[in-house]
């Protein structure tokens, strides 16, 4: 499909997260960083205020690694689904969208399991005197199994109590145990969720 570019010969691109579709930044591309972000896989824009291409993370180091690029219906838009490396943000967050005009309603996301899997990563690269995360990963995977299997109980105890919000609460530490296992393991999250992605395929087809 060809792209609509508009009379300046600029197309808005969005890069979201390839994992947790998080928005990470908008900017512009032109037909040149198109086809060197197509030829490439690493994400390039256009700069409408120094009127030149830019490879994200040229001077940062937080580059984008293209999965995947999409276009909207009327092929006027572009979305990548981007590996972000750092920041997506120059201010140093990870997004550039988070400030908050107003908020009606809190709604937890996906995002949060990818903050979480970072926060092991990170106590693992970088240890923290007195991190439970720690405590769990140097103690190794018979421990971490063990509790696992004490957080899988207490939440099939909550279940039966018909308790919503202390079921909500074991299930939330049997994902973190979960995640810290994987961590030891050198399991990542996208090889979790390209496992129910396949089933999930597969279900579809036999009308599950």
């Amino acid at each position: 499909m060809d792209i609509k570019f508009n009379s300046d010969g600029l197309v808005v691109a969005i890069a979201v997260d390839a994992v947790t579709n998080e928005i990470l930044m908008q900017a512009y591309m032109n037909k040149e960083a198109l086809d060197k972000t197509l030829a490439t896989g690493k994400a390039h824009y256009f700069s409408r205020s120094r009127k030149k291409l830019w490879l994200k993370g040229e001077t940062s180091g937080h580059f984008q690694r293209v999965v995947e690029v999409l276009t909207d219906c009327d092929a006027d838009s572009v979305l990548l689904r981007v590996v972000q490396t750092g920041a997506a943000c120059h201010t140093g967050e990870r997004s550039c969208f988070f400030t908050t005009i107003k908020e009606f309603e809190k709604v937890p996301n996906m995002s949060v399991l990818r903050k979480d899997a970072d926060i092991i990563e990170d106590r693992r690269l970088h240890p923290v005197e007195g991190s439970y995360t720690n405590y769990l990963l140097n103690k190794g995977v018979e421990k971490i199994c063990k509790k696992i299997g004490e957080e899988a109980s207490e939440s099939i105890i909550a279940a039966m109590k018909g308790d919503k919000n202390e079921l909500a609460c074991e299930l939330a530490d049997l994902y973190y145990h979960t995640f810290v296992l994987m961590n030891d393991r050198g399991i990542s999250l996208s090889d979790v969720l390209g496992v129910l992605e396949e089933r999930n395929a597969s279900e579809r087809k036999r009308n599950y």
